[in-house]
């Protein structure tokens, strides 16, 4: 099994240096440079993707909004929400970017199914899905044959920014959390089983686990 370094970011991340971080590791990894999983929390955010539209940003308000490289629409992120950025290296995994998907929907799916939560994804609207109401949503993007961003899965945080929105580009779509089922559940313990059941769906094992509120 190939190795992956966890690293978990103490305290709020900005969104931007955090996107910079991700780059600049993505462009300047090797062959031999293992994949990495960073945990962590961003400050209050939208973030809209590269073929984002601007009519899904309802009300943004005194938000700021960020427009960034990955896949899908429009999202939000803050704190209470845990943030799952996966740096993989696709081409010595041998997958493709819509098996990778169905791969990291099915570790949320198995992480929710440990807490005694049924959960679905859609074929229309990737994610992770509980009573037809998102709880996690994912976006990538492949530079180099390698990917990064990720996933947010929402955990116990303040959810009326997502009223603001039209969620990933639908009106209406009804947002969910872990701590409407879980009540004393935390992100650090959120991120803890995200980071074994992630691990068990790429069949990667986890490495040594840095705890550094500093990018690498």
């Amino acid at each position: 099994m190939r190795p992956l370094l966890l690293r978990s970011f103490s305290g709020l991340q900005d969104y931007l240096p955090t996107l910079e971080a991700m780059r600049a590791f993505t462009d300047r990894r090797g062959q031999d440079t293992p994949d990495e999983l960073w945990l962590l929390e961003h400050p209050p955010v939208f973030t809209l993707g590269q073929a984002g539209r601007r009519e899904h940003l309802l009300d943004p308000g005194d938000i700021p909004v960020v427009h960034v490289d990955r896949g899908g629409q429009v999202t939000y992120h803050g704190p209470g929400q845990l943030i799952a950025y996966l740096l993989l290296d696709l081409r010595r995994f041998g997958i493709g970017i819509k098996r990778l998907v169905s791969l990291l929907e099915q570790a949320v799916i198995d992480l929710l199914d440990s807490y005694g939560i049924q959960a679905t994804r859609r074929t229309d609207a990737p994610g992770v899905y509980v009573d037809g109401a998102k709880i996690a949503s994912l976006g990538l993007r492949v530079r180099n044959g390698c990917c990064y961003h990720g996933l947010a899965l929402n955990v116990a945080m303040d959810l009326e920014p997502f009223q603001r929105i039209n969620p990933c580009g639908y009106a209406g779509l009804a947002m969910t959390q872990l701590s409407s089922f879980i009540s004393s559940i935390s992100v650090a313990e959120a991120g803890s089983a995200m980071a074994r059941t992630l691990s068990a769906a790429l069949d990667l094992e986890p490495s040594r686990q840095i705890d550094d509120p500093a990018h690498p």
